[in-house]
């Protein structure tokens, strides 16, 4: 797991401070936006020649870190 959270930068002063990719100037949820409006993988690597499919897979277990929590149920 470690692997792909390197691959995430956050910087101040980049993007608002925003996650992004490798220090570049891709958001973590630009990549996500992507992925939502139904662009694979394959698409997006065509689209942004400068990332690799590690990237984008950092980019979903990140989101997917980002939203776990504890669920309490009484």
């Amino acid at each position: 797991m470690g692997q792909y959270f390197d691959r995430i930068t956050i910087t101040p002063g980049q993007c608002g401070g925003r996650p992004c990719i490798r220090g570049m100037r891709v958001r973590v949820t630009d990549v996500l936006d992507l992925l939502a409006n139904g662009l694979t993988s394959a698409q997006i690597l065509e689209e942004m020649p400068d990332l690799v499919e590690e990237d984008v897979t950092a980019c979903l277990k990140y989101a997917s870190k980002k939203l776990q929590h504890p669920v309490l149920s009484a």
